[in-house]
């Protein structure tokens, strides 16, 4: 099958800056929160139980429903997000009052994302059963058609799944200004890009390089024309790992650093789905994903970050990516 592709309409560009809610205190992260607000266009957070990379529950971490009423109480411009609420942890009807919340406490700038989960420890640590892939994708399903039809405030709704169920729910009050965008994002080849292009307005991925980039959005084109729904129609994201230097001597002692921690062969992989360089090797990258498909960049950090580093990715690096490639 032929047709549009998401390349063909391509959106303005955006930034955004995905902040893991660990290894700080929440006056730390408000106070990132609103130096961000000032300057990208998108800030999310996860929904882990634990800390990412796992560490067995050892760091400080907030959990992502109370966290994302802080972070819409005290930003007021950025678009919001949550990549991605793990659907599995939560009653999907509670969940769409919690997201209604969130919307209406930032003034209708929340996008809320869907997934099923992965790191088994923090479902086990936490009561939840794993189950294996197909059974928490069917959940995510179940979920997503729970929530996608509260969130249309088209009245009471009533739905029997395996795993989830509602009789004659409601969601008042609506929306804050009008369909609240929702997003899923991921690698995998079938389920993820048909779900995306069924349910969902964003779909993010994390950690690849370009190439695979384009080849996954390749996919979710396929997947939209499956269905008869024009491919720009959904918006897509990329979370970049955060190793910018401020110059190129912090540069390549970072890129020293992740070959020391990761080795040669690994070390690849990881800069491949990495911001990396320099402020200038920074826009070239960013321009790589722009070409791929990507309408927003994201970088992701974890807490400490280099404030050098920091400091030069929004003072130069935004400006200069907005210049140059919207």
């Amino acid at each position: 099958m032929t047709g549009p592709t998401s390349l063909d309409t391509p959106r303005p560009l955006a930034l955004g800056v995905h902040v893991g809610q660990q290894n700080a205190t929440m006056g730390e992260l408000i106070d990132l929160w609103q130096r961000l607000d000032d300057t990208v266009d998108w800030i999310s957070i996860w929904d882990h139980l634990y800390e990412a990379p796992p560490a067995g529950g050892t760091t400080p971490h907030y959990e992502a429903v109370a966290t994302l009423g802080a972070l819409a109480a005290v930003t007021s411009k950025a678009r919001l997000g949550c990549l991605m609420f793990c659907v599995p942890f939560r009653n999907p009807a509670l969940l769409a009052k919690s997201i209604i919340a969130i919307d209406h406490v930032s003034g209708g700038r929340f996008e809320p994302g869907f997934g099923a989960g992965w790191h088994e420890p923090e479902f086990r640590a936490h009561g939840y059963t794993f189950h294996e892939v197909g059974t928490r994708f069917d959940q995510l399903v179940e979920g997503l058609e729970i929530v996608s039809a509260m969130l249309a405030d088209d009245g009471p709704f009533t739905f029997t799944g395996e795993y989830f169920a509602v009789d004659g729910v409601s969601c008042v009050p609506a929306p804050f200004r009008g369909p609240i965008p929702l997003w899923t994002g991921g690698r995998g080849p079938r389920r993820t890009p048909a779900t995306a292009a069924r349910y969902c307005s964003g779909w993010n991925v994390p950690y690849v390089g370009p190439a695979d980039y384009r080849g996954l959005n390749d996919r979710l084109d396929a997947a939209c024309l499956a269905i008869g729904r024009d491919p720009s129609t959904l918006e897509r994201s990329v979370n970049l790992a955060f190793h910018l230097g401020a110059d190129r001597s912090g540069a390549d002692a970072e890129l020293r650093r992740i070959r020391d921690q990761w080795g040669p062969e690994m070390a690849d992989r990881v800069t491949a789905g990495a911001l990396t360089g320099t402020p200038d090797d920074a826009v070239e990258q960013i321009a790589a994903f722009r070409a791929a498909g990507a309408d927003m960049v994201n970088v992701a950090l974890r807490l400490p970050v280099d404030a050098d580093a920091l400091d030069a990715y929004l003072d130069v690096v935004v400006p200069a990516a907005r210049t140059e490639l919207t």
